[in-house]
């Protein structure tokens, strides 16, 4: 059984207006998740991958459809315990200058998942064993954000994910603010942890070298309608869909590992996700 099901899942942004009340945002999606899977959520921007996740993660409810959790809706999951769904279900944003507080401490700003959804307070040890497992040294949790680099803070956005045992990671185009010499080691990072951690991970990219090298399985949206799904060797080696063609087209590099531990990715600096 899956560990994660979306089925014909619709939404759209409240506008107030008349002339957008069919204007969907997201469009009659389905996909699936196995425990330990790897899905990358491709597109271009505007296409609802940010959308999509926000509603997988519960941060934002559907108008349409259903999200199956380990078994459960995720409707009942929120209404009974919305702290417990939330700390199973951890995302990355994409710019963690934006996601990390400029007031807190790196020790503060890990601590509040656990703060939050487990209502205890985390130990020194706690937070220093968690940025290790990061590849950051503990000596980092009394300093500010403004004293790290773009990939000390984003090693700190995972840790903090990390921190409250989530069964599945989403990456909001975790690297699109990073400079060029440390996305690779970002996304191998975050390989090595799945891995170490038996994660399922969710990756939301425009970087079809990323989504080649690091994920089994494979969603096309555009304007928010899924227009291909599978395995992430097939759909991108022989697309059948000509939106599909043109992403693979547009690519720089496209290298076909399908979830395989990749020793360098192949990356270049990319927009904004929506």
């Amino acid at each position: 059984m899956a560990l994660v099901e979306v089925r014909n899942l619709y939404f759209r942004y409240a506008t107030g207006r008349r002339a957008n009340a069919d204007a969907w945002t997201l469009s009659d999606i389905n996909l699936s998740l196995d425990a330990s899977g790897t899905l990358g959520i491709v597109g271009e921007s505007g296409s609802g991958k940010s959308t999509l996740i926000r509603i997988m993660c519960g941060l934002i409810p559907s108008n349409k459809g259903d999200i199956v959790f380990d078994g459960r809706n995720i409707r009942d999951w929120l209404a009974q315990d919305g702290r417990g769904y939330r700390a199973r279900n951890q995302i990355v944003f994409q710019n963690p200058r934006r996601s990390l507080d400029p007031r807190m401490t790196i020790g503060t700003s890990l601590s509040q998942p656990v703060r939050a959804l487990e209502r205890r307070i985390p130990g020194t040890s706690e937070l220093a064993s968690g940025l290790d497992r990061v590849g950051l040294s503990p000596t980092l949790l009394d300093r500010y954000p403004h004293q790290l680099s773009g990939g000390q803070m984003q090693r700190v956005a995972i840790a903090r994910a990390l921190s409250v045992k989530p069964n599945v990671l989403y990456a909001d185009e975790p690297t699109s603010a990073l400079d060029v010499s440390v996305q690779a080691q970002v996304l191998n990072l975050l390989m090595d942890l799945r891995e170490e951690l038996g994660l399922a991970l969710v990756m939301v990219t425009h970087n079809l070298a990323v989504v080649g090298r690091l994920t089994e399985n494979v969603l096309v949206l555009k304007r928010g309608v899924g227009v291909e799904a599978g395995s992430t060797v097939e759909v991108l080696s022989r697309p059948r869909n000509a939106y599909t063609g043109s992403l693979v087209e547009a690519a720089d590099e496209v290298s076909l590992v399908g979830g395989g531990k990749p020793m360098t990715v192949a990356v270049r600096e990319q927009g904004q996700s929506t």
